[in-house]
């Protein structure tokens, strides 16, 4: 499994950004994808799952301003971030498998992650 992140950088507050990871050593097309982040002396948090069929999860907290998708042909998902907030700078890590918790924090058994990409919203 090998999962590559790109896209992250620096924005300013209320920029968007469009965040790629590109999949392989899997069957992608059949494959639950999810995005996660994670600040510094913080908990991994989910950001949104998108499924085989193209249905998409987000937490309540992540409604509103993100998007996730996905290009079969290109063995690709995305994660189209909008609005963008101070508080969303993190490292943003793309993950092969769905959105699970485990007494309410990101549950990572069977989960692979990608090296992840930096985020940082800032004037």
């Amino acid at each position: 499994v090998r999962l590559v992140e790109s896209g992250g950088g620096l924005v300013q507050p209320g920029g968007s950004l469009r965040l790629s990871c590109a999949a392989s050593g899997f069957t992608f097309s059949t494959s639950a994808m999810s995005w996660a982040r994670q600040v510094p002396a913080k908990k991994r948090e989910w950001v949104s799952g998108i499924y085989s069929d193209s249905s998409t999860y987000y937490p309540d907290s992540m409604k509103g301003r993100f998007t996730v998708s996905r290009d079969n042909a290109k063995n690709t998902v995305y994660l189209q971030m909008n609005n963008l907030k101070p508080e969303d700078t993190a490292i943003y890590y793309c993950a092969l498998g769905p959105p699970q918790y485990c007494f309410g924090s990101v549950c990572e058994d069977g989960i692979s992650w990608g090296q992840g990409t930096q985020v940082t919203v800032s004037s």
